[in-house]
């Protein structure tokens, strides 16, 4: 374990011009126990970081440079999904270097990775040197669906509709990103066959096993810039004050994920690492409502959150964030 107290976790980020690294720069630049050392882009080599995040003007005089992999403690890979499997085939990194990736790559735990939930599996995480980063709307969905998984409540199908702001989908521009087609307009996209859905059936079975019932996920593209907000119900015999006591205890030890006595809204956790999650019974139906941001709990936030702890510094260090409220 690196010793914090006299030496900084040296940071390099790859692919750092998209919207998760630049989020990973926002939280990293200030992060108490981080010297953020390289950030790698191939488009942008040569130029100061503000000019590409210009919110960073006067903030750090970082460049656009090659990595140095001998003078890094942990890499944090940004690159396009696809992208972090070719990266690590063609760089032989050292074996001190831990690894969290952000694309989709290595979700299945594939090459000696463990995924990156903390909610799920924080003992793992602290002892591993490779971490996948879960999905936005994989995070939003699994700590909705989780506590049920750990006491087998999840006996039927899960019927799910799940809506994210434009960041969601990166930072090149595409027909669905433009904000004359985005602004004043909604619209569902892959409905049941979101690449998501694999990494959460995997990690209900971590709890759950041998649970094989549909879940239903129904994706929204919002006219909004971030959060996620996910809306989903199953049948469920445990009472109100049964389900309330089982997500409490699920969470207690987790300081990001909050159980709400009221129906919350998506900005109460916009810029936050939290996960704002609120029950509620019909009839023989339970009803959850989970919100992330999902560029911060739901990428770059959760990125932090699991280098602290492999690390083995305070989870929440660098993460004390302000929502945005108005």
């Amino acid at each position: 374990m690196k010793n914090i107290e006299n030496n900084k976790i040296r940071v390099a980020i790859e692919g750092a011009a998209g919207y998760t690294a630049g989020e990973l720069l926002r939280i990293l630049l200030f992060h108490p126990f981080v010297e953020v050392k390289y950030v790698h882009s191939e488009s942008n080599a040569g130029k100061p970081v503000y000019a590409v995040h210009k919110d960073l003007l006067d903030e750090t005089e970082l460049v656009f440079n090659d990595i140095d992999f001998n003078d890094t403690d942990v890499v944090f890979l940004c690159k396009g999904h696809g992208q972090s499997v070719k990266f690590l085939a063609q760089n032989n990194l050292p074996a001190h270097i831990k690894v969290i990736d952000l694309s989709t790559d290595f979700r299945d735990e594939s090459d000696g990775f463990v995924y990156g939930l903390p909610e799920l599996q924080r003992e793992k995480i602290k002892t591993a040197r490779l971490i996948a980063n879960p999905g936005c709307f994989a995070t939003s969905i699994e700590l909705a669906l989780l506590p049920l998984a750990s006491a087998s409540l999840l006996k039927n199908e899960v019927h799910i509709t799940s809506i994210t702001g434009s960041t969601g989908a990166g930072q090149s521009p595409s027909e669905t990103t433009h904000f004359s087609w985005r602004n004043n307009n909604v619209s569902v996209y892959k409905p049941f066959r979101h690449q998501h859905l694999k990494e959460i059936g995997m990690c209900i079975n971590k709890l759950q096993p041998g649970f094989n019932k549909s879940v239903n996920l129904v994706p929204v593209r919002g006219n909004f810039s971030r959060g996620i907000l996910t809306s989903c119900y199953t049948e469920c015999s445990a009472s109100q004050a049964e389900i309330e006591k089982l997500y409490n205890d699920f969470y207690k030890s987790h300081p990001f994920t909050v159980i709400s006595q009221e129906n919350p809204d998506l900005k109460q956790v916009v810029n936050t690492n939290k996960c704002i999650l609120y029950l509620e019974r019909f009839e023989d139906k339970l009803y959850i409502l989970s919100l992330i941001d999902n560029l911060i709990k739901g990428a770059s936030g959760q990125a932090v959150q699991n280098m602290n702890l492999m690390f083995g510094i305070d989870e929440k260090a660098g993460l004390h964030l302000k929502p945005i409220g108005f």
